[in-house]
C-alpha cells in the first residue's frame, strides 16, 4: 500500500520534522510513505475574496498534478465529515479491501483548498472544528495514519 499526503508549504520548525520522520518511519512496516510538498501562493495578509479564490486555485492546480488518476483521495477540510480513529481505520481498510493500493491525504495551505480539489476527493474529512496549522496538521495526519495501521492490523497502541 502506497500513502502520499500532498501539502502546501515547505516544512520549517525541526521540532515538527522530528516528529514526522519518527511516525514516517513506524510507518515503514506497514506502507510505503511520500511526502509531497507543492509551492504555497505567496500573498498579501489582507486579500479581497477574489484574491483568495486565486491564491486557492493556483495552489489547487499544484495539488492536482500530484494526484494519481486511481488515487483515492482524502481531502482534509474544516467542512468535512469528523471522525473517530476507529472509522478512519474502518475507511482505510475497507477501501484497500475493494482493491484501493494509493491513498492520497491533501492538507491545503493558509487559505484552504480550492472547490477543484474538494471536487477531485473521494472523502473530506475533518479532525475537528478547531483551527489547526497546516503545519501541525501534517504531524497529526501521520500519527493518525499510524495509529489506523495499528487498529487494523489489532496492535496496540490505540486507546
Amino acid at each position: 500500500m502506497k500513502i502520499k499526503i500532498i501539502t502546501v508549504g515547505k516544512l520549517k520548525e525541526k521540532y515538527l520534522k522530528q516528529g514526522i520522520a519518527e511516525y514516517t518511519k513506524r510507518l515503514g512496516k506497514y506502507c510505503k510513505l511520500e511526502m509531497i510538498e507543492v509551492a504555497d501562493e505567496k500573498a498579501p495578509e489582507a486579500l479581497s475574496d477574489a484574491e483568495m479564490m486565486q491564491v486557492k486555485q493556483k495552489e489547487g492546480e499544484r495539488i492536482l498534478a500530484k494526484i494519481g488518476d486511481v488515487d483515492y483521495v482524502y481531502a482534509l477540510a474544516i467542512q468535512g465529515k469528523e471522525i473517530t480513529s476507529e472509522s478512519f481505520a474502518e475507511s482505510i481498510e475497507k477501501m484497500s479491501v475493494q482493491g484501493k493500493s494509493t491513498f492520497t491525504f491533501i492538507i491545503g495551505g493558509s487559505l484552504g483548498l480550492s472547490d477543484d480539489v474538494l471536487a477531485r476527493s473521494n472523502t473530506q474529512i475533518s479532525f475537528g472544528r478547531l483551527t489547526y496549522p497546516h503545519q501541525l496538521m501534517r504531524l497529526i495526519l501521520v500519527e493518525q495514519i499510524y495509529r489506523c495501521f495499528r487498529i487494523i492490523k489489532g496492535e496496540p497502541y490505540h486507546k
